[in-house]
């Protein structure tokens, strides 16, 4: 049995995206895990191919939804196929550093008093690396009224925790935030988290990620965050965060963008302009 599952959905990903994203697992410092990997739905020559590569290793087991279900059913399906005592997250378009998993399950094995560990990040693009995130090192309930605390594929749980509480939420009204329906919903059943401070991920955030939160999704959120703060005890007085996500979605794309990348900048000399926040992708 392995100390670590991975787990990765994927959907029609770009094949070099999705190649820096296998390989930077399959490179880590610690080599006891094993990848599990869920194509959601992808179109036949994508997983012709991803079929291919992933024969490159013994460890990665691939999972294959015949129809796109999005990503928690996704996660879901990799946790229920997982053996590992920690688990570890992978989005199939971003890069963990090599000691990554090495870190965290160290950190884990340290701190029980802690169900989940994050990380710092990098920004990039298909230009490189553009800027940093930084969150929370210890994330309260308050963390987690302006945006989410933890950045999802950079976060590592214990297994025990997350099948405590269920895994993923399923409904409709948590696609693309179920990561922070999640994270609230830890902290509402009296778990708590803590991101190591160094840069563990590299985090992809191009062009279009701004172009495919549709306002849709906005109300998810919104929906989400009246649930999460009132399970949390945090609603009372703080309506307005409630309503954040319907504000943003009323701001063009390409100056959310503008706004975004003048937030996460990277400053001249190569240093980061690290911010207290978290986010997820999409």
């Amino acid at each position: 049995m392995p100390v670590i599952s991975v787990l990765m959905g994927i959907y029609n990903e770009k094949k070099a995206n999705a190649m820096l994203a296998i390989d930077s697992i399959l490179r880590q410092t610690f080599q006891d895990f094993e990848f599990v990997i869920c194509d959601d739905g992808s179109n036949e020559a994508f997983y012709r191919w991803l079929v291919s590569y992933c024969k490159k290793d013994a460890r990665i087991l691939l999972l294959r939804n015949k129809k796109n279900q999005g990503l928690s059913v996704a996660l879901n399906r990799c946790l229920r196929h997982s053996s590992g005592r920690f688990l570890a997250r992978m989005d199939a378009d971003d890069i963990s550093m090599p000691g990554r998993l090495e870190i965290q399950a160290s950190f884990l094995q340290k701190h029980r008093e802690y169900a989940l560990v994050g990380s710092y990040v990098q920004m990039m693009d298909e230009q490189g690396i553009w800027g940093g995130r930084r969150v929370e090192k210890q994330p309260s309930a308050g963390s987690f009224l302006w945006t989410s605390p933890f950045v999802h594929p950079a976060v590592m749980f214990r297994r025990e925790v997350l099948e405590a509480v269920h895994g993923y939420c399923e409904a409709p009204w948590a696609v693309r935030v179920e990561d922070y329906e999640l994270f609230m919903r830890l902290y509402a059943a009296g778990y708590s988290g803590y991101n190591i401070p160094k840069a563990l991920l590299q985090y992809r955030e191009d062009r279009d990620a701004y172009g495919r939160r549709t306002y849709r999704y906005r109300i998810h959120e919104s929906f989400v965050r009246r649930k999460g703060f009132k399970e949390l005890g945090i609603l009372k007085g703080n309506r307005r965060y409630v309503w954040k996500p319907l504000a943003a979605g009323l701001v063009p794309s390409k100056l959310m963008r503008l706004l975004h990348r003048g937030r996460y900048r990277t400053r001249p000399g190569g240093t980061s302009e690290y911010r207290r926040d978290g986010g997820c992708k999409g």
